[in-house]
């Protein structure tokens, strides 16, 4: 092939399947300008377009390729708060990767490592765009420090405003922390851009529930003059089988929590425990059951397959999850769905699936499922179930006139909700998506509330 991709190093699979240290390497300089140099520097890059938060990757490249890196990263920060994030976790080869027209005969330019390398390189050397901000005293509440929350923060406290993030947790980050293992998202790095926000003047609180601790009319009433709902998706969906409330059935959102935020894979030096045994079933195909199965590999357990009713073509996951996951010793026992948990005194055993065979296409392009009436039955001590979220309900059931979907999401208009003043945006509007949806969402809102604001007169 001409012109190949640079691979980037990562840690050997026999290694890494027992460890939580990053499993993806980086490019080094050298390398990272040997990858971009095969950007073509398109008269009409599509690559543009196809970012959600119209990152100018040509311009960053072309900078990188002249190793003016602080010009870069700046030019990457412009448009994206989180670049050593976002180069890690989005779905590039859907995105700004999969509009790259090197990708239409051969392999698309690497961009996201890329936008990664230039997000470390800025960290690491304490690279940082210090805002001038010129202060106009207007409080701003924004619920919820996930990628949402955080990219609204930073585009409202840019524009002056005083902002206060409430995290309903002890930590902050939301999935960044909670749902993201540490092999695919170092910890720290997150930390970082956090404290990053801080400097700027961000105000973090934690600990605070809204809709219990606090109520969103009550924000109102302390003088909050825009508020924005970042609160994500953490309600887990389940199969509705019998056997589901088995001791040994986990939600994902639950597991990873435990072992991501809650540090129990160090147990007993962290308090909280996490038992999974030898043989362990995740249900779903998507990045979040993934996450879970590798984890569950990292914690120990010998056998860990994947249940999934279609065939692989049709994973949701990104392909370089599922490579990971192959490589790691991670089963898949496609054309399969669980029709019940069986147990013993209220703990798993086994878990019967139904054989599925693929139909027409549906709605979301892929082949549906179809049920053949021929079973299986495998030994079990653990599953984890990783088939979706959506939100927590406790927002709308405190808020009055707070308008929802039936799938509980906030319905919004340029990301105004039902209650003038009130914003929302990410995964609590559009159901659990992605980290650079919830963050252009968020990015997209602050400038609406700054309309908003400035022709209520406030400002």
């Amino acid at each position: 092939m001409k012109n190949p991709r640079i691979k980037m190093r990562v840690q050997d699979k026999d290694t890494r399947n027992s460890n939580f240290e990053e499993v993806a390497l980086g490019y080094n300089l050298e390398e990272a300008k040997q990858e971009a140099l095969r950007c073509l520097d398109c008269k009409n890059p599509r690559c543009i377009d196809a970012c959600p938060v119209q990152v100018n990757i040509p311009a960053f490249i072309k900078l990188l390729l002249e190793e003016r890196l602080d010009e870069a990263y700046y030019k990457i920060y412009d448009d994206n708060i989180l670049p050593s994030i976002c180069g890690r976790v989005c779905p590039q080869e859907k995105q700004c990767e999969g509009a790259c027209v090197l990708g239409i005969k051969g392999e698309s330019v690497s961009i996201g490592a890329l936008e990664r390398f230039l997000g470390d390189y800025a960290l690491e050397n304490n690279v940082f765009d210090k805002v001038d901000i010129t202060e106009n005293h207007i409080k701003i509440g924004i619920i919820g420090s996930g990628p949402a929350g955080l990219a609204c923060a930073a585009g409202m406290r840019k524009m002056g405003y005083s902002v206060e993030i409430f995290e309903a947790l002890h930590e902050f980050g939301g999935v960044l922390k909670y749902g993201i293992p540490d092999f695919r998202l170092p910890k720290q790095i997150v930390q970082t851009e956090i404290d990053r926000l801080k400097d700027m003047g961000v105000v973090f609180r934690k600990n605070i529930i809204i809709g219990k601790t606090i109520t969103i009319d009550q924000l109102l009433r302390e003088g909050y003059k825009a508020l924005f709902i970042g609160s994500g998706a953490g309600l887990p969906s389940s199969l509705n089988i019998p056997g589901e409330n088995f001791s040994g059935v986990y939600y994902a959102n639950e597991f990873l929590t435990r072992v991501n935020l809650m540090k129990s894979r160090n147990f007993p030096m962290s308090p909280t425990p996490v038992k999974i045994g030898d043989n362990v079933a995740v249900v779903g195909g998507g990045n979040v059951a993934m996450d879970a199965a590798r984890t569950a590999k990292r914690l120990g357990a010998k056998n860990v397959f994947i249940i999934y009713r279609r065939d692989q073509f049709s994973l949701p996951a990104r392909l370089e999850e599922i490579d990971h996951a192959l490589e790691e010793g991670i089963e898949l026992r496609l054309l399969r769905n669980p029709v019940e948990f069986i147990g013993e005194n209220y703990e798993l055993k086994q878990v019967k699936v139904e054989m599925m065979k693929l139909g027409e296409l549906d709605k979301s392009g892929r082949r549906s499922p179809i049920p053949t009436g021929e079973y299986e039955v495998y030994d079990l001590d653990s599953c984890i179930v990783s088939i979706g979220q959506s939100p927590n309900p406790l927002l709308n059931e405190t808020t009055v006139g707070l308008d929802v979907n039936k799938w509980g999401c906030i319905v919004t208009n340029n990301y105004q909700t039902s209650i003038p003043g009130i914003f929302a945006g990410g995964d609590v509007v559009s159901g659990a998506a992605t980290v650079i949806l919830a963050m252009g969402a968020g990015k997209s809102a602050s400038v609406e509330m700054d309309l908003y604001l400035k022709k209520k007169g406030i400002l």
